[in-house]
């Protein structure tokens, strides 16, 4: 498994128009083999930010990948320049190899 993050640091004022933007997009990524959930992550606020995280699970480095050549990636990015006034600097990325994955066992267990 593979996880996905882009750290953005949305100005303070611009929160609500930022999470419009993601909950309104197309992101296709339902089309892409590999893809498993999506989550859009609000954090702590600071004095000149609030953080906010896109957190993408996949099944492996490898479709991750393909997703970032693929026709979908740059159909669910096509606008995205148009939103930089919301954010301070570019999107930090992060990608974690899953070592250890705890579940609940579930009823009865």
């Amino acid at each position: 498994m593979f996880i996905a993050m882009n750290r953005f640091q949305v100005a303070p004022g611009s929160e609500a128009e930022f999470e419009q933007v993601w909950k309104s997009r197309e992101s296709h990524l339902h089309t892409v083999p590999g893809f498993v959930e999506f989550h859009l992550l609000r954090g702590p606020q600071r004095e000149d930010h609030v953080l906010y995280a896109s957190h993408t699970i996949w099944k492996d480095r490898e479709s991750f990948e393909g997703w970032t050549r693929s026709d979908a990636f740059r159909a669910a990015h096509r606008g995205a320049g148009q939103t930089k006034v919301l954010y301070l600097g570019p999107p930090q990325f992060e990608g974690f190899e899953v070592i250890q994955t705890v579940g609940h066992p579930g009823p009865g267990a």
